[in-house]
């Protein structure tokens, strides 16, 4: 709606995980480069976790993007609200297999049969878990250990990533079973001053917009406000481009961020 008088191409500050706008902060760029290692040396398995909204699942599509599709079979798992069974079937529909009325135990057969067709044909298999603290059933997470136990004698058949909140890495910390399953693990925290105004500077850069559009004034309240939480600064600043528009201002101040703020948090 805003976009031709903003002089962008397209919504900078979509919250969609569009690997188009991923920013690589310093803390961004190691965790990839740690996910990155973990399928690259067959590592089992790897651990991300971070705090709600600081771009996990921008970074998990930025790491699939990264990874060649002609050697990787990727499986992206999301919201996994399953039991054992349909983490299995969930598990195998995203690789491509078809999986009716199976048992179980014929279930992890066939997961293995797809692991070992692709390693035949020169392809590693990734599984990507996102949100994986919404997985209440513990029996998925001693199935998600029992496939690491398909392997040749020298590498495993699948490389296993769980992404999810602070709850993620209390939860498996109980489980040791699979903990010490884990090779890699990285937490995400949000982002510092320097890196939010980055931040804003480069989704508008991707969106085709060359100028900052925001006061320095605004982008230090967009950081107090949101604690450099790229989601959170997302909705603000989204709006705030609106706010700005309506208004027909040539730049967004602080004074339209402290009006979108307002508007947020219910204050009159």
């Amino acid at each position: 709606m805003y976009e031709a008088y903003w002089q962008l191409s397209e919504p900078p500050f979509d919250n969609s995980p569009n690997p188009k706008f991923f920013y690589l902060s310093p803390e961004h760029e190691e965790a990839l480069v740690r996910l990155v290692y973990t399928v690259r040396h067959r590592k089992g398995c790897g651990m991300l976790t971070g705090e709600y909204g600081c771009g996990k699942t921008t970074l998990s599509r930025a790491l699939i993007q990264r990874l060649e599709a002609e050697r990787y079979e990727i499986g992206l798992l999301t919201n996994p609200s399953w039991n054992a069974v349909d983490f299995l079937r969930e598990a195998l529909y995203q690789l491509g297999a078809e999986s009716r009325d199976k048992t179980k135990s014929e279930l992890l057969h066939q997961l293995n049969d797809v692991f070992f067709s692709n390693f035949r044909e020169g392809r590693d298999t990734v599984l990507i878990v996102d949100e994986a603290q919404l997985i209440e059933d513990d029996a998925v997470f001693e199935e998600l250990r029992l496939l690491m136990n398909f392997q040749t004698d020298d590498r495993f058949l699948v490389t296993l990533l769980l992404i999810g909140s602070p709850e993620l890495r209390e939860r498996v910390r109980r489980l040791k079973y699979l903990d010490q399953r884990i090779t890699i693990r990285y937490h995400l925290n949000t982002l510092d001053y320097t890196h939010t105004a980055a931040y804003v500077t480069h989704r508008l850069k991707m969106a085709g917009r060359g100028t900052p559009i925001f006061t320095e004034e605004a982008i230090k309240l967009i950081f107090d406000f949101t604690r450099g939480t790229p989601r959170e600064i997302n909705n603000l600043c989204d709006v705030a481009l609106l706010v700005g528009y309506t208004k027909r201002v040539h730049e967004v101040g602080e004074k339209i961020v402290a009006e979108v703020i307002k508007d947020q948090v219910g204050i009159g």
